[in-house]
Formats: C-alpha cells, structure tokens, sequence
C-alpha cells in the first residue's frame, strides 16, 4: 500500500535520531512526500557521509542533543509542536552494548522515557512510532509474532524489552487514544541499505574491507536475520502514524516488520557473498572466535502489518543488495547524494497500482531487481 501523500504534506514531525542511518533514511523520504521535519540527536556520527551527503541539515531543522536531558527534549517539544513523532534515537549496536550497559540501558530506557513525558505536553500530537527492535523477544529464535513474551539475553535486547515497557504504561495512561494519541512501538527486522557505517554491522564491514583493501573477519557466516532494505522499513513506519492519527485505538500496540514468511532466508555468508560478487572485489574470512551472545537464527512474523496495514517489502534480498551496492558506489565515488533521491523516486513510483513496465515481480509483489535504476 502506498502513503496518503495528502496527510504528508506540511505535517509537522520530528524524528529522533535522524542523524543515524535509518534516520537519514526517514527524514529524508519524509521531506520528499512535503512534510516539515524537524530532528533532535547527536551530532552525526558513523553517518556522517551521507547526512552531509544529502543535505539533511539544510532539509531539517536539526536539534542537537541528548535523550538524558529531559530540558533540552521539553524545550524542543515546545518549540516545534509536532504532530508526528518518531522515536529512532537510541544505541544500537549489540556488541557495543555488550561493553557499556549502562550507558546503553539509561539511553534506550530512560531516553525513551523522557520522549514520550517531553510528548505529553505537545498540543497538537496525534501519533509516536517508538521504533525498537527484532530482539526484545525473550525467545528471538522463532518466528516471533507481537504476542510473544519480551525478554532480551543480553543488553542490547533487554534495553529494548524494557523501554516497550515503558511505552506500554504510557500508552495506557498517559499518551492514550481516549485524547487521541496513537502509540505503537515498531520491531523491524535487520535494515540494509546505502551509507550505513556503523561498526560490527555485516555491510559496512564488508565497505571499510573493500575500501582498505583488507578481508573482513566475519561473525557467524551461518546465522541467518530477517533482511530488508531500509526503504521498506521506513515505508512500514510511515503506514503505521498514518492509521496512528486516524484510529489510535485500533492501530496503538506492537507492530512487526520483516520480510514474508515464504520468502527463504539468507544466511549471513550469502549475504556477503553476493555484496561482493555485487560490487565487484573485496573478500571475507569466518571471525576464528565470535562472541557468543547472539541467537543463530532470527524471524518475524509480520502479519498483522500485511493484514491490516496493507505493508509488505516490496525489494526482495537480491534487489536489496543491488540497490546498496549501487548507493555505496555512488557515495564513495562521488561523496554526493542524489542517488538517494533517485531511489527514494524509483521506490515510490512502484507503488502506484501499475507497475513500472522493465521491473518484473515476484507473484507477491515484490520487485525483483534494480533494473529502473
């Protein structure tokens, strides 16, 4: 299903954390469907090639800060009166929680904390997308489905698990739909997608090994994770504040989004392997001694979003790949950003209900490959 761009344009959203990967990913599609962003994070970071390579900073007022200042988060509130808001901020990434828990447990659950009390007192708010992640679940090796009981066995997945808590007792009395507020906490699977440069992450591993010229050591070539380009994710976000603001009861809760059930997952190595072959050099090497804190096998189940969001990724693993290896060259060659718009165009026209004529689909609508690029 494709955006409601008449409730996009000149809505009034903030986004946490759009100085990271997905961030960027979202502010930008949203700027394109005519929204007014505004963003509150850090200064950009591991990321930094492509916010600086889209523009972002000029395409959104920028707010810098930190989730743990409650101050800083109400004054933003204040001034921007958003109506939309997505919660993306947050650490991310396992083994470097693995190494500060604290510093990661006060950020993903007291940085949520202080969103969603800086949100109550925001006017006009009608929705909040807390965006946190595939391993809350106290059993991720299933395919899990909302229901499933929150755990996390190490602290990455356990900060989550507790900031859904969290969301949970505001959802229930404080940013409730009785006053019109739709609040949903989003699970998404592993995002791929151009101009990610975050450690300990398979894709840009592979971009830094490419580019030095060194083989990657990496973690688990057998495992397997629900991949899916960032497109598709954002995409899933956006459906979601759109029935959000128009029927919170109905929409508030938890929302996963993955790839489809009958689509075969892809283990790690294929993953890299096809990164490679993609983009034309490079190597990989299996890491002698992993750490051993996370799950071989990781699935979702999104069939609520399929059933009543009308959400479905719409790139399969191959187009995926494709389409990060295309970005990736063109930000390393050119250090410019446009491609990303053009992809942002390319994903947006194969939404509308006739298909692009050169991109053959699969029988359940996904696009195949990057041929209209």
């Amino acid at each position: 299903m494709a955006f409601d761009f008449g409730f996009w344009l000149n809505r009034k959203v903030l986004v946490t954390g759009h100085t990271g990967f997905k961030g960027i990913w979202l502010s930008s599609l949203l700027t394109e469907l005519g929204a007014e962003v505004a963003g509150f994070a850090h200064p950009p970071g591991h990321a930094a090639p492509l916010f600086d390579a889209v523009g972002l900073a000029r395409r959104v007022r920028s707010h810098v800060g930190d989730l743990r200042d409650l101050a800083s988060l109400q004054e933003v509130v204040r001034r921007e009166r958003p109506e939309i808001i997505f919660h993306l901020a947050g650490r991310a990434i396992v083994l470097e929680a693995l190494k500060d828990p604290i510093e990661t447990f006060t950020t993903n659950v007291t940085g949520t904390l202080h969103l969603l009390e800086a949100a109550r007192a925001a006017p006009d708010l009608r929705a909040i997308v807390a965006v946190t992640s595939d391993k809350v679940y106290r059993r991720p090796d299933g395919r899990c489905v909302e229901e499933d009981p929150l755990g996390g066995g190490e602290p990455y997945g356990a900060s989550k698990a507790a900031a859904e808590q969290v969301i949970e007792a505001y959802r229930r009395c404080y940013l409730t739909p009785e006053d019109g507020i739709g609040l949903a906490a989003a699970r998404a699977g592993n995002v791929v997608g151009a101009g990610d440069f975050s450690p300990h992450r398979l894709i840009p591993d592979l971009v830094r090994g490419i580019t030095s010229g060194r083989v990657v050591e990496i973690r688990h070539p057998g495992f397997s994770r629900p991949w899916q380009h960032v497109l598709d994710a954002v995409r899933g976000y956006l459906l979601l504040a759109e029935r959000l603001a128009r029927e919170p009861a109905r929409f508030a809760g938890a929302w996963n989004f993955g790839p489809p059930s009958d689509r075969p997952a892809w283990t790690v190595a294929r993953i890299a392997g096809a990164f490679v072959e993609a983009f034309g050099r490079g190597a990989w090497r299996p890491l002698p001694h992993p750490p051993g804190v996370e799950v071989a096998h990781q699935h979702l189940c999104a069939a609520r979003a399929e059933r009543e969001l009308g959400w479905r990724t719409r790139l399969d693993t191959a187009a995926t790949i494709a389409w990060t290896v295309e970005g990736y060259r063109r930000l390393l060659e050119t250090g410019e950003g446009d491609w990303l718009f053009a992809q942002i165009a390319t994903y947006l026209r194969h939404l509308e209900p006739e298909p692009v004529a050169d991109t053959p689909r699969s029988a359940d609508g996904e696009l195949l490959h990057a041929g209209a690029l």
